[in-house]
C-alpha cells in the first residue's frame, strides 16, 4: 500500500475501520457479530451489543450460531435464524434489537443473555479498501520508519457528548512504548500511514516530528471524548 497524500483533507481523514471484537478471517475460523445483553420485549426479543459495523452480517434470514467464552459454536447447541434485527432509539441507541428463532418468550431470552452470536468467518462481506478488522490491528508491532516504537494494544474511537462514534473522527492506536508509563494514543490517518502487513504483524507510519516524544497525543482528535474498543 502506498503512502496517501500528504495534503491537509487527507492528513484529517480517518480509516474507515471494521471492529470486531473476534478473530479476523485470516485468523480464526469463526466471528463473533454481536454480544446477548437481556430480554427486550416480551416476544424472545434480545437486546445485543454489535461486535462489528458491517451492518449486512446482520440481515433478515441469517444463520447464526450461539458460544460462551469462545469464539467456538457450543456443542451439542442447535443453529438459530435470525428472524429479525433492528436499531433502537433513545438510551440504547448503538445497540441491536434481536430476534432469533427458537426464543418466543422472555425466559427463552433470559436464557441467552450473555451469549456471543457466531457466524462462519468466510461468510464475513469483503472488506473496502482501506479498512481493517481491528482484530488484524491489535497485537501488530509498531514502526515509525525503520523504527520499532511498540505494540499496538487497542483502539480508541472518539465520541461526542452524547456517546455516539464521530464517523469524521479519527481512530486513535494505543501503543504501548517499552519505558513509558502509559501507552501512547495515535492517529489512524491515511497520509501517516505507510503499509499494515497483516500476516507480519506490522503496522508503519511516519509520524510527524516530536509527536511522540513528549506532546499530547491527538491534540487535534484525542481532545474528544472517547471510547474503547475491547478487542484484546
Amino acid at each position: 500500500m502506498p503512502a496517501a497524500q500528504s495534503d491537509d483533507r487527507a492528513a484529517k481523514e480517518p480509516f474507515c475501520l471494521s471492529t470486531t471484537t473476534s478473530t479476523s478471517p485470516i485468523t480464526g475460523g469463526w466471528i463473533a457479530i454481536a454480544m446477548l445483553l437481556r430480554p427486550q420485549g416480551r416476544r424472545g426479543e434480545l437486546l445485543a451489543e454489535p461486535l462489528t459495523d458491517l451492518a449486512e452480517v446482520f440481515a433478515k434470514g441469517r444463520t447464526v450460531h450461539m458460544a460462551g467464552t469462545t469464539l467456538e459454536p457450543t456443542v451439542g447447541e442447535a443453529s438459530r435464524v435470525l428472524e429479525d434485527c433492528w436499531t433502537p432509539t433513545g438510551r440504547n441507541a448503538g445497540r441491536l434489537v434481536m430476534k432469533l428463532s427458537g426464543c418466543e418468550s422472555i425466559n427463552d431470552a433470559e436464557a441467552l443473555a450473555g451469549r456471543r452470536v457466531l457466524i462462519p468467518a468466510d461468510e464475513m462481506p469483503q472488506l473496502d479498501a482501506d479498512t481493517f478488522f481491528v482484530s488484524d490491528l491489535v497485537g501488530c508491532s509498531f514502526f515509525d520508519g525503520d523504527e520499532q516504537l511498540g505494540t499496538i494494544v487497542d483502539l480508541e474511537f472518539p465520541v461526542g457528548s452524547d456517546g455516539r462514534r464521530l464517523d469524521d473522527a479519527a481512530q486513535l492506536l494505543v501503543v504501548e512504548i517499552p519505558g513509558e508509563d502509559e501507552p501512547v494514543l495515535v492517529p489512524f490517518i491515511r497520509a501517516w500511514l505507510d503499509r499494515v502487513d497483516v500476516a507480519a504483524r506490522r503496522v508503519t507510519m511516519h509520524l510527524p516530528e516530536g509527536l511522540v516524544s513528549g506532546e499530547e497525543i491527538g491534540d487535534e482528535e484525542g481532545s474528544k471524548d472517547t471510547e474503547h474498543d475491547d478487542a484484546v
